[in-house]
């Protein structure tokens, strides 16, 4: 299945790029800038000079990057409106819940097909490129009048939550804001329960959580959509499930339990991530990873005990047949843009059903994640472009074989093919292993 992939370095020489970078010279702009250019530009597939230090110099010391070019909460409500009113009612945006901090978790509906696809972003609030291609996605598919966007829209109902953790965002942080006191005077029935393993009140990713302490919402889930917080479950762990603690986790977990009460099940759960700047290539360590994705995120609920209620539902195939055509996607830009190819598949021993992916896998989703290369304290905003595109170009390429059918042709066999991800060869991965990503 893998297509011959061409290393960055060696097209842009040929283009008689490299020439004009220095090898430990700062990443430069292209002859075009296209660093304002929506995710759904073509511009973008493009060879840019700053591609090769992209591929080939790496830090993930957290450092103080600008964010402002990236979408805050107040501009996500604008960006929204506007899509909205453009839309002529194709999308739908409402309010669907609130975060810790009081701020608005939004999401935008649009389609009126049978599958039900689901798609988060942020929940890590220095995760960023995720909102972006959501927002871009929705912005074309408002007004295109394509063949491919009548499709999406007659075979797919597409419900986005961008920014999902808004208080952890404002604060450019992977945690959100909440204090285990708060969560204690929302369910009493905890107090005197030792704080949950995922409550953050030290330092991590470079940000102090001790004068403002917070939760990993991505450790907050449980397959059962109903659970309520006991006491006996605390303080948990990384490879048990969540507890549906913080309003962020809530407020996917309701806007999942309605989709399925409305289609039965919800098709696809996808969830846009990032991870550590610096993972390499398996097959080439001089070029780094762009993204890796997953469709495996517990393992076989029929030999996990506890589990087994479970297991008529779970269907990894099917994540890995959405997970190959994300794949195919990007591999076929990296015949323009070398970059796109670097893709490998996150590590699959994991076995996380606290987490969005984990949970909804268990219920019956296809699942897919995308773990974009570096915060924004490693790489801000100065690669924003091309992160935001490489997540748009795969999205594009799963909801378009969903909503063909061309998903269910695709081998399973091809997910394992996928390349694994190299070693981190920086000073992150100890922090990496210490926080059990997804990321």
């Amino acid at each position: 299945m893998a297509a011959f992939r061409r290393s960055t370095r060696a097209v842009l020489a040929g283009a008689g790029i490299v020439a004009l970078l220095a090898p430990a010279s700062p990443a430069v702009a292209g002859p075009t800038d296209t660093s304002d250019l929506p995710a759904y530009s073509t511009q973008l597939d493009r060879p840019q000079p700053s591609d090769l230090t992209f591929a080939t110099e790496c830090s993930d010391e957290p450092r103080d990057l600008p964010i402002n070019e990236f979408t805050d909460h107040r501009e996500l409500g604008i960006e929204l409106d506007r899509i909205e009113r453009n839309s002529d009612g194709r999308v739908e945006v409402e309010q669907v819940g609130m975060s810790n901090r009081g701020r608005e978790i939004w999401s935008a509906r649009v389609g009126t097909g049978p599958k039900a696809v689901l798609i988060t972003s942020e929940i890590h609030g220095n995760e960023k490129t995720g909102t972006d291609a959501i927002l871009d996605l929705l912005d074309w598919l408002s007004t295109s009048d394509s063949a491919k966007a009548k499709r999406w829209l007659d075979e797919l109902t597409i419900v986005a939550i961008p920014k999902m953790n808004p208080d952890g965002a404002e604060l450019d942080r992977r945690g959100n804001d909440m204090t285990w006191a708060e969560a204690t005077a929302r369910f009493p029935q905890l107090r005197g329960s030792e704080p949950a393993w995922n409550y953050y009140t030290g330092t991590l990713q470079g940000d102090d959580y001790s004068e403002r302490p917070g939760f990993d919402t991505n450790r907050d889930y449980h397959p059962d959509l109903n659970y309520v917080p006991r006491a006996e479950d605390f303080p948990g762990d990384s490879a048990s499930t969540g507890w549906y603690l913080t309003p962020e986790s809530r407020t996917v977990r309701d806007v999942y339990r309605g989709l399925t009460a409305e289609f039965g099940t919800v098709d696809t759960y996808v969830d846009l991530h990032h991870q550590g700047a610096c993972y390499v290539m398996p097959d080439d360590p001089d070029e780094f990873v762009t993204l890796s994705i997953s469709g495996k995120f517990v393992d076989d609920p029929a030999t996990m005990p506890g589990y087994e209620q479970y297991a008529a539902d779970y269907d990894l195939d099917y994540s890995k047949r959405l997970n190959v055509a994300v794949y195919n996607a990007l591999q076929g830009a990296a015949n323009n843009r070398p970059l796109f190819g670097n893709v490998t598949l996150y590590p699959q021993d994991t076995n996380l059903p606290g987490t969005g992916l984990g949970a909804f896998a268990l219920n019956g989703s296809g699942t897919v994640l995308f773990e974009v290369r570096g915060q924004t304290q490693t790489l801000g905003q100065q690669y924003r472009a091309v992160l935001t595109r490489s997540v748009y170009i795969g999205l594009d390429g799963m909801l378009s074989a969903l909503a063909s059918g061309r998903v269910d042709t695709l081998d399973p066999a091809d997910y394992d093919a996928i390349p694994p991800r190299g070693p981190s060869i920086g000073s992150d991965a100890i922090a990496e292993a210490a926080v059990s990503s997804p990321r």
